[in-house]
Formats: C-alpha cells, structure tokens, sequence
C-alpha cells in the first residue's frame, strides 16, 4: 500500500471502530499484512484467510485461521464473511485480471459497501 492508502485506512478504520470487531484479511505479504497491523493497533481481531499459493503469503498468524482456498474461492470467502468491503488497489482504474478487483466486482454484485482507498491524494 502507498503510504497514503495507509494513512486512509487508519482513518476508516478508526470510523469503524466500535461498529465492527473482526478485520478479514488474505494473508498477502505486503498489502494485506499491513492492513492487519494497522487494525490491530485499532484493537479488532484479526481473521486470515491464507491461499493455498505460498508464492507470496505472509504467515500472519491471527486470532482465527480460515482454511487455505485457491485465490479465488479465498477472495470470495472474504467477501461471504465481511459486512464491509475495503479494498487497495495498484490502479483506481479497473482491471479485468486483478484479484482486488475481482473481489470488487464481487463485492459490488452481493451489494456489500465497499471503500476503495486511492494511491495518492489528487
């Protein structure tokens, strides 16, 4: 995440507190642990969802272990278990072959909310 999708997340995440308990995560090891350390200096619970694709895992270790699924069928579970979509991509423009925004997409047709934080401030 750029530093200033860090710094959006601490504030959405901080509105949220209170509203929700458990942060969803993938276990990617940049992106998705960062968030993870984030929310859990904001005190919630931390729920990972590994992939069964090592290549670029982070060994969060949380205070619940999903089972590991293939990248989508995990990105999906994420979704099925999370009230509240927020999501990081590389680019604000869609792409058809990124996992963030595949998971977007299908945030988007179970109607969930969804905060998308913006690389830099424009």
């Amino acid at each position: 995440m750029s530093n200033f999708q860090k710094e959006s997340l601490r504030a959405r995440l901080s509105w949220l507190r209170g509203k929700f308990v458990w942060f969803h995560h993938g276990d990617e090891k940049m992106s998705d642990c960062e968030a993870a350390a984030i929310a859990k200096s904001f005190g919630y619970k931390i729920a990972v969802h590994p992939p069964t694709d090592k290549f670029s895992v982070g060994n969060w270790q949380g205070d619940h272990m999903y089972e590991a699924l293939p990248y989508l069928e995990r990105n999906r579970e994420i979704v099925n278990q999370s009230a509240v979509i927020i999501a990081a991509p590389r680019f604000m423009a869609e792409e058809v072959r990124s996992g963030t925004w595949m998971t977007i997409r299908y945030a988007r047709k179970l109607d969930r909310p969804i905060t998308i934080l913006a690389r830099e401030e424009k």
